[in-house]
């Protein structure tokens, strides 16, 4: 943006660059945010507008920027998501112009947005499901045919901010493409608007990605810890991964053997309660193995609302 100091500047002699500043002043006198200025602080005379000219058309300019603003990231004035606000102070008789800038509405909401969304980790999904904005009626309007499950995790959301963080999470299962996984990232958005920590992990890539690491035990611990403590966990697609008896047992049943009595854990996936125990049985290595699945199942089963997900597959739409 083009000061004031450099227009003067450009001019080509002290007579012209005299004109110019009256001509300025002039302007600047009949402005309506100068007028509105001198109604706020009445002892702004001319005398002192003259002195600050610069500051004042300073000012101006980025009043008419932010006026007609198409965005953060187009913001012409000199410090991004700032404007210039001015107040005047008598001291001794003489009067003082004083300007701060001030961050604008657009600045201080991706501020709040970017707080929210560092307090939400993903593992494995597409980040663009945490991003995007969500509109509770555009949830509940979405397909009425999921009205009741939509209507369960909104109540759980509103418990939660009313009395706090309590052992019980969802359980959501569904049909393919119901929105089950888009219901929890509504929910794990909401909920960190409200302050709590979360995590989202996609399943299938979470296990084979453990398999990987298991000789690097710093690793599994420093994932395992995160996934203890944080306030909301989110397993997406459970029962979709391939399983192996160490991350069973090592991985998933330490994470949850840790939250139960301690914090919610959430679940999406194509199968209900009984389904996943029989996969939980099951793993290439071992066979059936029905203790172990009825192990790591007290601690699914007792801690969460099954909620079912009913309506139309969305992918592709």
């Amino acid at each position: 943006m083009e000061s004031l100091g450099d227009l003067l500047k450009a001019m080509p002699g002290g007579r012209d660059m005299r004109q110019h500043a009256d001509k300025l002043m002039a302007e600047l006198l009949a402005d309506p945010l100068v007028g509105k200025l001198r109604t706020k602080y009445p002892e702004l005379d001319d005398a002192t507008i003259r002195l600050n000219l610069n500051r004042i058309y300073q000012c101006t300019k980025e009043f008419r920027n932010c006026s007609n603003c198409t965005g953060l990231d187009q913001c012409p004035n000199d410090f991004e998501g700032h404007y210039t606000e001015l107040s005047c102070e008598t001291t001794g008789g003489l009067v003082q112009l004083n300007d701060r800038k001030v961050s604008c509405k657009k600045l201080i909401a991706r501020q709040s947005e970017d707080r929210i969304r560092s307090r939400i980790r993903s593992f494995y999904i597409d980040d663009r499901a945490l991003s995007q904005g969500y509109s509770a009626d555009e949830i509940v309007s979405k397909d009425v045919e999921r009205m009741k499950a939509v209507g369960q995790v909104i109540s759980y959301i509103n418990r939660t901010k009313e009395d706090g963080l309590r052992p019980e999470g969802l359980y959501l299962t569904g049909s393919f493409g119901t929105g089950k996984t888009f219901l929890m990232c509504y929910m794990l958005h909401e909920l960190a608007k409200a302050g709590f920590t979360g995590a989202i992990v996609y399943m299938p890539d979470f296990v084979e990605d453990m398999k990987t690491l298991m000789l690097e035990q710093g690793k599994v611990k420093e994932t395992v810890d995160l996934m203890k403590e944080t306030d909301l966990l989110i397993f997406d697609d459970i029962g979709a991964e391939n399983l192996n008896p160490w991350v069973r047992d090592h991985v998933l049943g330490a994470i949850l053997n840790y939250r139960m009595n301690r914090k919610p854990t959430f679940y999406t996936s194509n199968y209900g309660l009984d389904d996943i125990e029989q996969h939980f049985s099951f793993t290439n290595k071992d066979g059936d193995d029905q203790h172990k699945g009825q192990r790591l199942m007290d601690r699914i089963r007792h801690y969460v609302q099954q909620v079912h997900v009913t309506g139309h597959n969305k992918r592709g739409r």
